[in-house]
């Protein structure tokens, strides 16, 4: 297998916990990190505005998407040149659609034509691929997120689908595939051999890379171990 030195992919991070982004950014393995709505909500944040300016203060050399929370496209439009101004590494998360199911496609093409970074989100299909790939510049860098984690859980293979989608962006030069919502760590390899520009994991996936190509059976006597040191603890009797 390969080792994670030999990987093509880049690996960004996924999160809204201050302490885990900037232990992430500090890692050379991880060259880009990403957020969303629903993570900044977990993690307990209310102030947007300042939440994203405070972790931008750190995070200066890799870079960062931010996500419109809008579902008016008008309003998407205002937040996602806001958040584009706020540093040169930002990269503004649009979603495919609003909550109607109304494509963002004509958005994300007035976004592009002014020099805005996008990183078209929550993407599931070759279809979008394909609708957003015809609205994206070829010297304007974004991202293409597609949700490969969110596929699988539906029972559905993703590696062909994510294979086909890097084929219909190579006629636009300046994006980048990203596989999103990875739910192990050999999504990466997945992602790898697919030929995906970028994965984006949470850091308890990305932890794990420490375990990449660890001897199976000293992984099977740590499990065995575990297992009876727990019970000790336990006081378990029978």
């Amino acid at each position: 297998m390969k080792s994670v030195k030999d990987l093509k992919v880049k690996l960004f991070a996924d999160g809204a916990d201050k302490a885990s982004m900037l232990e992430m950014y500090a890692n050379p393995l991880i060259q880009g990190l990403t957020t969303n709505p629903t993570l900044m909500k977990k993690a307990g944040i209310t102030d947007y505005r300042a939440f994203c300016k405070d972790i931008l203060t750190h995070v200066k050399t890799k870079p960062i998407s931010f996500e419109v929370f809008s579902d008016d496209f008008d309003e998407m439009e205002r937040q996602a040149l806001e958040i584009a101004s706020w540093a040169q590494n930002v990269y503004v998360k649009i979603p495919i659609s609003n909550t109607k199911g109304e494509s963002a496609v004509g958005l994300v093409k007035r976004l592009v034509y002014k020099g805005v970074k996008v990183n078209v989100t929550a993407m599931m299909t070759l279809a979008q691929v394909r609708d957003i790939a015809y609205a994206l510049s070829p010297t304007t860098p974004s991202y293409v997120s597609v949700f490969a984690g969110r596929i699988a859980d539906t029972g559905r293979p993703t590696l062909g689908l994510m294979t086909a989608a890097v084929e219909l962006l190579k006629t636009v030069p300046a994006a980048e595939l990203i596989w999103a919502s990875p739910r192990e760590l050999y999504n990466i390899f997945e992602a790898d051999l697919a030929g995906c520009h970028i994965i984006t994991a949470t850091p308890d996936v990305l932890k794990k890379l420490s375990l990449v190509g660890y001897d199976l059976d000293a992984y099977s006597l740590d499990t065995v171990k575990m297992f009876y040191n727990d019970a000790v603890s336990a006081g378990f009797q029978l």
